[in-house]
């Protein structure tokens, strides 16, 4: 059996996962109802957890008969296409970022089921971080985030005061940052937040929406001016060094994905670091199986002859 997917430039992720399911229930029952593992009569070869693949590149082979893990296709395949769909994903917008961070911040999303494999694909693609526990449970890190909007809301829409309480409850151990758009005025809130934090504010985040414009920005005529825009970023930016907090970061969000953020940083766009959604979920990286050998002889389905692999380790 040869697995594969079809384009060029994906990162390999599910590959562990993959191998787990093969090694832990491959097998088939003996006549008195126990079970017989399978893994021991199997060869396998693989790629190795955010691999760059060419396209149709044969990522894993299982050599060994067949009644032991055909029951598995499924399962493993839907391993490799989840993972390697969000590492992907995750290392385009990071490529994109130029070494800039890239938090991950697609948990309302997607199901809460398939966070954990998730958060780890993106952890190895190069995200900074991640926004739930169950995301970085894998490696035994925390979920990471900002003040949000509905705290902000839980205190009257009084932004300064939920930063206040958020900063005294977890400023020791997590870098705070703080939504600043919910009265609309992004510039004049990064500045009160930053007098009332002081040294406690890592960082602000903008995230106005994609219809509305800033009301820092009235007045001015130009097109394009809606949502996080270039011109939003560089006024708050302005702002915060004439008020002398140039050490107070941006973190740009909302509607980001790698083709935007390689947009405002080929035009020196002055955000410290973007938060992105659902873009890192968008996109097929369809994995295929094919049994393409049988008893040494060649046996594929026209178009899917075997593809040997030189860059395949043997798994033990």
């Amino acid at each position: 059996m040869q697995v594969f997917q079809k384009r060029a430039g994906a990162r390999l992720g599910g590959i562990d996962e993959a191998l787990a399911v093969l090694r832990l229930c491959s097998g088939r029952p003996r006549p008195d109802g126990s079970w017989q593992e399978g893994w021991p009569e199997l060869e396998t070869c693989a790629l190795h957890e955010g691999d760059e693949l060419g396209a149709r590149e044969v990522v894993l082979t299982i050599a060994g008969p067949y009644d032991l893990f055909a029951h598995l296709e499924t399962v493993y395949l839907g391993c490799l296409t989840r993972r390697t769909g969000v590492m992907s994903n995750v290392r385009r917008t990071v490529d994109a970022a130029r070494g800039k961070p890239i938090f991950y911040f697609p948990a309302r999303h997607e199901h809460w089921l398939v966070q954990t494999g998730d958060g780890w694909a993106a952890h190895v693609a190069g995200a900074i971080g991640v926004s739930t526990d169950a995301q970085a449970s894998w490696w035994g890190g925390r979920g990471i985030g900002t003040v949000p909007h509905s705290l902000i809301a839980a205190f009257g829409g009084d932004t300064v005061r939920a930063a206040t309480v958020f900063a005294e409850r977890f400023h020791a151990e997590m870098n705070v940052t703080v939504l600043v758009d919910f009265d609309n005025d992004s510039a004049g809130a990064a500045i009160d937040v930053a007098r009332a934090l002081g040294p406690r504010l890592w960082g602000v985040r903008l995230d106005t929406a994609e219809n509305v414009v800033d009301r820092s920005l009235a007045g001015r005529a130009e097109p394009g001016l809606a949502g996080v825009s270039p011109q939003l970023v560089r006024l708050v930016r302005r702002r915060l060094d004439e008020a002398g907090f140039e050490r107070v970061r941006i973190v740009a969000s909302g509607g980001f994905d790698a083709e935007r953020i390689a947009r405002y940083e080929d035009e020196g766009v002055p955000v410290d670091a973007y938060g992105v959604g659902s873009a890192l979920l968008r996109g097929g990286y369809d994995f295929t199986a094919d049994v393409v050998q049988v008893d040494g002889a060649d046996r594929a389905k026209a178009g899917r002859e075997r593809w040997p692999n030189p860059r395949l380790q043997p798994v033990r």
